[in-house]
């Protein structure tokens, strides 16, 4: 370049001597020529020009190197504020994510954090805090907002540097070109410590330049290469965008507690603390929305001033109370980024120009399912275009997720222990307030009912697929699919009633066998409610929908609803379908279960004897429904104390379920797991733990480990070691199954609360058994 550059002036000065020369000196002998002279005049000149242009194209960056020249005025001047903006509230709720910045801040090794996430978790305030904490401590801060201009940027860094003493002689370098300003910035920012530079709002980070491409290349305006911390804000949350030595602070929405400490700063007399973390809850803890609820609660002339009336008309109003519009909003990022229904539209704006033109379409179509876990089967390119009329395809709607993901606006949840986070059911989610505004911003009533019509369809598609998976492929799938199902069903009543509810039915059938007890009894009720309104409390189907949904509750242990339930459904098969019914016998059989868990043996004893008769009777002896009563019989009379009884009849039982529906049937399993408690009744406990060693074996073959079978299997064995003395052993089953009945049915599910109680009675005769273990020794020494 310098001999470019060089080669450009001499050619301008020898010309300049020759017009000398030729004017004011004697002329030598060639030089009477003129077609010689001027030819030679003219081609110093193409020459000298075409090098001054070479010149100018270095000096612009073009290919072959050089720098542009940049205005150092601007640099020094600045024009506008770069302080941080003050915090006019406490900061609820964030206190780990501040250490964490302020230990960078601290510790004087440099380096970049970037606060992301989603629009409304408050990253600005987020960075106004930490920027007033490191200016308390003494650092130097300077804030910078980014204004989707890199070469406004690329000032602001200079005059931030230059604030920090950057020298006007480096500025100037920059100015003529002898150095590119990106890299002047940066070496003296390399150089100095105890300092802290903010960068706010940057959510086009491909733009921020110099040149185009992420920021994870560290080559630009961005970079984790300082003495002091620079801190950018942005909704993407992609660590592809920002590279590897980019510390992520990544933004959740605030707990119910943080939440509403925030509304009781902003209203303190709106009502309690109970009351603002209600509302708190009811707006997914996003800061944005407790800000807008908050300010409008501090108005003296709003309409509600409480929180609990607030959280009320958020039913009826929510469109006017944090979807309003703002006269600004459309024309002004800044304002949009303050009203909560269009401080997402920023980043679908972002993603749509950026080619994900899917994105939009996909979150409103996500925003008109329940607010719940959404399988990822269910979002097809199919559905997509049934319900969009749009192009797409399975490549184009992963990148309208994964676009949706990257800026927060799309969550995929961890595993919750039930399967449902498995890999063969992976789960997307919207935030709750995301889903809603969306939901309300939907023009009505098109395209929604188009929408919710194709959703319909391939709901129901989705749970005839999911009830063909084999084995247990498909419970994950169907546990995630079963709170989208009610809504399903409301929708199609009463134009498809009949399709609707066997959807249902067919999904709770498989919940039922998955083990999955709270989702079927979603199912099961609202499809009994349905029937009973439709149908008619008489009609068949009503009544087996009635069995249905009490035979679920007492699988949640609610036994005495289940009873009643059973009892009023037994007197109906009798007066409708007659006495001796196959639905009418498992009525009773089901009232005769639900009366002996509540206790009531002798009663279910004497209901379960008339049953098996008559199932013998009116199925014969090998129908699977007899073989179950049979089975209901013998712990019925194991529950009286009648312990050898319950014992032989359990023994037939398990003989009989082995011949007729094999020895991997979850009945015969379940036969085999009431044999060997009825021999535990009897004393036997060491053939009872092996029958139960290899029934839990089974089971967690046949169910898998956490079916809530598979679990009793392990309590059952776990209880007769320590009958056996084996108490060590039983309290470790005892607790590993505690952790698995907490993480898989709940804390408070009946089993649970067994489970927690059977642990400590196991671990109180482990301390027993060695307290009377030391209290021997010592005897044995005082003998001694």
């Amino acid at each position: 370049m310098g001999s470019a550059v060089s080669g450009g002036s001499a050619a301008v000065a020898f010309l300049v001597a020759i017009v000398t020369n030729y004017v004011t000196a004697q002329p030598p002998k060639w030089a009477e020529n003129t077609v010689l002279v001027w030819s030679v005049f003219g081609a110093l000149a193409v020459v000298s020009l075409g090098l001054l242009f070479w010149e100018r194209r270095l000096a612009a960056g073009e290919p072959g190197g050089g720098v542009r020249p940049v205005p150092l005025g601007r640099i020094a001047v600045g024009g506008h504020s770069m302080n941080p903006p003050a915090v006019s509230a406490p900061v609820r709720g964030r206190e780990a994510e501040l250490e964490r910045i302020s230990i960078l801040v601290r510790g004087g090794g440099g380096g970049m954090v970037v606060v992301c996430g989603a629009g409304g978790l408050g990253k600005t305030t987020l960075a106004a805090e930490a920027a007033a904490r490191a200016r308390a401590e003494g650092q130097a801060v300077v804030w910078i907002r980014w204004r989707d201009d890199p070469e406004q940027l690329g000032q602001d860094l200079a005059q931030a540097a230059h604030v920090l003493g950057l020298p006007d002689s480096r500025l100037e370098e920059a100015r003529t070109g002898r150095v590119a300003l990106v890299d002047a910035v940066w070496e003296h920012l390399a150089a100095v410590t105890g300092w802290l530079i903010v960068v706010d709002n940057v959510d086009a980070p491909a733009r921020v330049g110099p040149g185009s491409g992420r920021p994870a290349a560290y080559r630009g305006w961005l970079r984790p290469h300082g003495g002091g911390v620079l801190l950018v804000t942005s909704r993407d949350t992609s660590r592809q965008t920002w590279g590897p030595k980019a510390d992520l602070v990544h933004l959740q929405p605030l707990a119910d507690d943080a939440g509403a400490a925030v509304l009781l700063d902003a209203a303190p007399h709106a009502g309690t603390a109970a009351e603002a973390e209600a509302l708190a809850a009811r707006l997914g803890g996003l800061p944005l929305g407790l800000n807008a609820a908050g300010t409008y609660l501090s108005v003296p002339t709003s309409r509600h001033r409480t929180f609990a009336a607030y959280r009320h008309a958020l039913g009826a109003e929510f469109a006017d109370l944090l979807g309003a519009e703002h006269p600004a909003a459309a024309a002004d990022p800044a304002v949009a980024r303050r009203v909560v229904r269009h401080t997402w539209d920023l980043s679908l704006d972002q993603l749509d120009q950026d080619g994900y033109t899917l994105a939009r379409p996909v979150l409103q179509l996500l925003a008109l399912l329940e607010p719940a876990p959404v399988p990822r089967t269910l979002v097809t390119p199919e559905l997509v275009t049934d319900a969009t009329g749009l192009p797409a395809t399975a490549a184009t709607v992963d990148a309208a997720l994964a676009g949706l993901h990257q800026y927060g606006l799309l969550h995929t949840p961890e595993p919750d222990g039930t399967g449902a986070g498995s890999p063969t059911a992976g789960r997307l989610q919207l935030h709750p307030l995301v889903r809603e505004v969306t939901a309300h911003t939907l023009t009505r009533p098109e395209p929604t009912t188009a929408w919710l019509t194709a959703i319909d369809a391939h709901l129901a598609r989705a749970v005839g697929a999911t009830r063909d998976m084999p084995g247990r492929t498909g419970w994950p799938t169907a546990r995630l699919l079963a709170p989208h199902l009610p809504a399903h069903l409301n929708r199609n009543t009463p134009q498809n009633f009949s399709s609707a509810r066997s959807t249902l039915g067919s999904l709770a059938d498989i919940l039922r066998s998955a083990g999955a007890a709270s989702e079927e009894l979603l199912l099961r009720r609202h499809t009994f409610d349905a029937e009973n309104r439709v149908l008619g409390p008489d009609h068949p189907d009503t009544l087996a929908s009635r069995t249905s949904l009490a035979n679920a509750l007492g699988g949640l242990g609610e036994h005495q609803e289940a009873a009643e339930l059973h009892q009023q459904n037994l007197a109906d098969h009798e007066r409708v379908l007659g006495p001796d019914h196959p639905h009418t016998l498992a009525s009773r059989n089901n009232l005769a279960n639900a009366l002996g868990g509540l206790g009531e043996h002798q009663q279910a004893a004497e209901l379960h004897q008339q049953n098996l008769a008559d199932h013998e009777r009116v199925l014969g002896p090998d129908h699977p429904h007899t073989l179950i009563s049979r089975n209901n019989l013998a712990n019925a009379l194991g529950g009286l104390g009648e312990h050898q009884q319950a014992a032989e009849l359990h023994q037939q039982n398990l003989a009989d379920h082995e011949r007729v529906l094999g020895p991997d049937h979850p009945h015969t399993l379940g036969s085999r797991d009431s044999f060997a408690n009825a021999l535990g009744g009897l004393g036997e406990h060491q053939q009872a733990a092996e029958l139960h060693q290899q029934n839990l074996a089974d089971r967690e073959r046949v169910l898998g480990p956490d079916h809530p079978h598979t679990l009793a299997s392990r309590n059952n064995l776990a209880t007769v070691l320590n009958n056996l003395g084996e108490h060590r052993q039983a309290a470790e089953l005892h607790r590993q199954n505690l952790a698995d009945r907490e993480r898989v049915l709940g804390p408070d599910h009946p089993d649970t609360l067994t489970s927690r109680n059977n642990l400590a009675t196991a671990q109180a005769r482990l301390a027993g058994t060695g307290r009377q273990r030391r209290w021997w020794q010592l005897s044995r020494r005082v003998r001694g």
